[in-house]
């Protein structure tokens, strides 16, 4: 039993319109994810700003990582800019090491992808996501 056909639609310029798993797939190839472990030891040797952009149900119901900023989605990129007027005191420049966590390690990606365009070029995500810190037995607090 197959599903439905569906067409293939093209964009206006001719060309096939780019399906999430191939942008997630284009986007993780431009920086290298980091996993739990090494998020954690970057953080706590100061190497590292871990960022929370998972929703705050999600943080209620599963905890927060200690020390982690937590910066809606939202507001990622208003927050993290070292130019702009809403920066965060954390944002000093733009060689600043930002691990974007979200819950499973999807939304991450593209949120890094979005601090690269930004010029904090080395931006980047948990593999997994908060799920992979809690998994790793990583600190956690409710």
């Amino acid at each position: 039993m197959s599903g439905p056909v569906i067409p293939q639609e093209r964009r206006p310029d001719g060309e096939r319109p780019t399906g999430v798993d191939e942008l997630l797939e284009r986007v993780r190839a431009g920086y290298a994810r980091v996993e739990a472990g090494e998020a954690y030891e970057a953080a706590r040797a100061g190497e590292a700003l871990l960022i929370d952009i998972r929703y705050a149900a999600l943080r209620e119901r599963d905890g927060l990582i200690p020390g982690a900023l937590v910066v809606e989605r939202n507001e990622l990129e208003w927050r993290l800019d070292p130019q702009g007027s809403h920066r965060l005191p954390e944002a000093t420049s733009h060689d600043v090491r930002a691990v974007v966590i979200c819950n499973e390690g999807y939304a991450s990606s593209l949120a890094a992808a979005s601090l690269h365009q930004l010029g904090l070029h080395r931006a980047t995500d948990l593999v997994g996501g908060f799920q992979a810190w809690r998994a790793a037995g990583l600190p956690v607090t409710s």
